[in-house]
């Protein structure tokens, strides 16, 4: 599931296989994009802000995707076979004379001027993994809301950037307080925004995302509803939370953590 970490990864291979070379495959596949041609420009970067890919383009233009819940960008060879799934859910080709980007199941992909980047990312709060990480701006913003779940609060990307639906469940755990206490009854805050800062720095170059050290059990409650709590051994429930139309499972074990928690 991209989050913060993974699209950190993300913008590093596409920025490794593109910046400084001319593109000589545009191929975007979204009916507004789909006259557009981007051959002949330079990939000038690629960077990420929060879940967001921003990839700079030579005469001020930036295409902007953001991956959600299931999608990926791919790297491929000349000659090499693309794989990401089939040919219908491929929404944008961007190719160079040595390698190629794929992008498969992308829900965002728009052309901004590079200038106007704001319009698609300005909302965000500091970005976990970004230069602008500030974890006293993202206290404030968590505090303008002490009545907010915690769970809730950290997924708002307008609080702080980079936090999904694994790393909410496994903060939580950490902190030993369930994602339904509200923000303003945090017995130390400060630790939510270090420890979220700690998380995803220490995963931003893994392969496989882990919480807990351990490659056989990499997280300690996400994915693990009916098992043994890896500290305790109380069976981990699993919720949703928030917005019902979205799918948003939560997990967290009812021995560890303290506070609020839907009913069995």
């Amino acid at each position: 599931m991209p989050e913060g970490d993974t699209v950190h990864q993300a913008a590093g291979r596409l920025h490794q296989a593109l910046a400084g070379q001319e593109l000589t495959v545009s191929d975007l596949r979204v009916p507004r994009l789909a006259t557009v041609d981007l051959t002949g420009r330079t990939v000038l970067e690629v960077v990420a802000r929060g879940k967001h890919l921003l990839t700079r383009l030579e005469g001020g233009l930036t295409l902007h995707s953001h991956l959600r819940m299931d999608g990926s960008w791919r790297i491929f060879a000349p000659g090499e076979r693309w794989r990401g799934g089939p040919g219908h859910q491929i929404r944008a080709v961007l190719g160079t004379a040595s390698r190629t980007a794929v992008g498969y199941r992308l829900p965002v992909l728009e052309l901004l001027r590079t200038p106007a980047e704001d319009e698609a990312v300005g909302h965000l709060g500091p970005d976990l993994l970004g230069p602008d990480w500030s974890p006293a701006e993202a206290l404030a913003r968590l505090a303008a809301a002490p009545e907010r779940e915690v769970g809730e609060a950290v997924l708002d990307q307008r609080n702080l950037a980079g936090i999904g639906n694994v790393f909410k469940s496994e903060l939580c755990f950490l902190l030993r307080v369930t994602p339904w206490l509200p923000v303003g009854e945090l017995p130390d805050p400060e630790r939510l925004t270090a420890l979220a800062a700690r998380l995803l720095e220490a995963n931003r170059h893994r392969p496989r995302r882990t919480t807990t050290g351990r490659p056989d059990r990499p997280l300690y409650v996400y994915g693990r509803a009916g098992r043994p709590c890896l500290r305790c051994g109380t069976p981990v429930r699993t919720a949703q939370q928030g917005d019902p139309t979205r799918e948003r499972p939560t997990y967290w074990c009812p021995g560890c953590q303290t506070g609020p928690a839907p009913a069995a």
